[in-house]
């Protein structure tokens, strides 16, 4: 199964946790689709979307277990992003790992994304 990936303020991601349910961040419940990257668009997003902020966690799902509501569509460039149309159950995430800052504010994303 590909994985996608999430990044998320770790709070936000927290709430989830307990709540049971992610709804999305604000720019996912602008846009009606919470917004996932693959892997060869993990370092983009994070560049454009994401630069110099702290406290980001990287999740990776299955895509497979997110069903039809899984779309992918094109965006930046016509390359197609996965966009979910649904609430993300937090317990599908394979792994969860901090998103830390480099020293020249970019941040480590880690070499592998299995």
């Amino acid at each position: 199964m590909p994985l996608i990936y999430k990044i998320c303020p770790a709070p936000l991601w927290q709430e989830a946790e307990r709540n049971g349910r992610f709804a999305g961040a604000p720019v996912d419940l602008a846009d009606g689709y919470i917004h996932f990257s693959t892997a060869a668009q993990l370092a983009e997003t994070v560049a454009k979307h994401f630069a110099g902020q702290d406290g980001l966690l990287l999740i990776a799902i299955d895509d497979a277990r997110l069903g039809p509501a899984l779309r992918y569509e094109p965006s930046r460039g016509g390359a197609l992003f996965p966009h979910l149309y649904a609430p993300l159950d937090p317990k599908t995430a394979r792994w969860i790992t901090p998103l830390p800052l480099n020293l020249d504010g970019t941040h480590a994303i880690p070499e592998d994304l299995a």
